[in-house]
């Protein structure tokens, strides 16, 4: 169920809508994290059968998979864009006329902030898939801290 490196190698930094899609497809182990843990996490009567704690065990780790992965390709676009804010201040500095220039850089300066912003999401969602793992998981998991 996690997202891995195909996903991230295929994000597109250039297009935000394409960004945010493939940030959907990353994040769809946490948008499914009640039924993950109900796949997961066995009812008393089927104890003896599943392994509560390697099952835990096995989502957190894929929890944290995806965590990293969508932390490596939002950066990656951050740096990306970046890269492309600064080269367009370069192109707007030695042209002042060049009004595509700055209809470009200010563009990209919007992209660059939607995309910083999207580490602040990162972490709320974080914060709640932990919170949902932890209540559901507690008594046979403790994630290492």
């Amino acid at each position: 169920m996690a997202a891995g490196g195909s996903e991230l190698s295929q994000m597109s930094c250039e297009d935000f809508r394409e960004f945010k899609e493939a940030l959907k497809v990353l994040r769809l182990l946490d948008d499914k994290i009640i039924y993950e843990l109900n796949k997961s996490v066995p009812t008393a009567s089927f104890a003896g059968e599943i392994s509560a704690k390697q099952k835990c065990n096995e989502l957190y780790n894929e929890l944290l998979t995806a965590y990293q992965t969508r932390d490596q390709a939002i950066k990656k676009c951050i740096n990306t864009v970046n890269e492309n804010v600064q080269q367009l201040r370069k192109r707007k500095e030695k042209n002042q006329d060049d009004i595509q220039a700055m209809k470009d850089l200010g563009k990209e300066q919007t992209k660059l902030r939607l995309m910083r912003s999207e580490l602040s999401v990162e972490e709320v969602i974080k914060q709640r898939t932990l919170k949902v793992f932890n209540e559901r998981c507690w008594k046979s998991f403790k994630p290492p801290q």
